[in-house]
């Protein structure tokens, strides 16, 4: 359930210096800022099997040795409060597009290849995936904003792979970024470099995102206009706001790498300091069914 933290070779400080992107805005008749802040050339269809990615080392690193699942005294609160979203939004983000689940012999899955065991089988997990986008989609957001959340779970949903700017409130470098790139201060903002398409409006962002990368429907609780939103802040209150506001920190030459999905309460913890430290980082979802797991 830990999140995976490496460096990627992805030129980022490169890509946020372009400033002639389209933006396609949607038509809504309410803003999308929250009140405390101001083409695919991949066309692979069906499940998808993506090659594992190399890792190296840092010097010196040490492996740690393997502990029960347990959790910190000290954070408990924390991952309760990041824990009342799983319930709230009825598992969204947790699960991939088409999500299907079978008890297979041991032998049929490989021993080197993710996969959980139960009563003498291993579960076979798969889903059905669109295109994949050839480059990361970038999005300007922070953790703490409900319609950012939304947009986060279809991220989960398609199983995408999106380089995050975080923009917390008073953030030097990213927020003044996409204020520059869109003209609003107004989150989350997309840009998909695939395409040459830039937006505002998290809607508008989901139905985008279905339509290229995914079979063109919108989850349930994805869709159901007032209702989807009213459930998105409930867990809020437990986790006293956090991802929101920016602490001095050094930024990286590159973007951080994280494996992780808007489903587990232990990656929110991670994805929360992230943003306060305005670390940019390349997320790899890895929901149920990913084959990146």
């Amino acid at each position: 359930m830990a999140g995976v933290i490496n460096v990627s070779q992805f030129p980022f400080l490169r890509t946020i210096s372009r400033t002639s992107i389209p933006v396609t805005r949607a038509s809504s008749s309410s803003s999308e800022t929250p009140p405390s802040s101001g083409a695919t050339t991949a066309a692979t269809r069906g499940e998808e099997q993506s090659a594992a990615p190399s890792f190296a080392a840092q010097a010196g690193f040490k492996t740690p040795e393997p502990k029960r699942f347990a959790i910190r005294p000290d954070k408990g609160l924390d991952v309760a409060g990041a824990a009342l979203a799983i319930f709230f939004r009825l598992d969204t983000g947790v699960f991939l597009n088409g999500y299907s689940v079978s008890f297979v012999s041991k032998d049929e899955i490989p021993a080197d290849q993710y996969a959980l065991e139960l009563a003498g089988y291993k579960v076979k997990e798969t889903s059905k995936l669109g295109p994949r986008p050839e480059q990361p989609i970038m999005i300007y957001e922070f953790e703490s904003c409900p319609f950012c959340r939304k947009v986060r779970e279809i991220v989960a949903v398609l199983d995408l792979v999106v380089l995050f700017y975080p923009c917390p409130r008073n953030g030097p470098n990213f927020r003044p970024k996409a204020i520059e790139l869109g003209g609003k201060q107004q989150f989350p903002y997309m840009v998909d470099p695939n395409t040459g398409v830039a937006m505002y409006e998290s809607d508008a962002i989901i139905k985008y995102l279905v339509d290229k990368y995914g079979d063109g429907r919108v989850p349930l609780m994805l869709s159901l206009g007032l209702l989807t939103v009213s459930t998105l802040p409930l867990h809020l209150p437990l986790s006293l706001m956090q991802g929101q506001s920016y602490r001095p920190s050094k930024l990286p030459p590159k973007p951080l790498e994280l494996w992780a999905y808007e489903g587990s309460p232990f990656c929110k913890l991670v994805r929360e300091v992230l943003v306060e430290l305005e670390l940019p980082h390349i997320y790899r979802s890895c929901g149920r069914g990913s084959p990146k797991r």
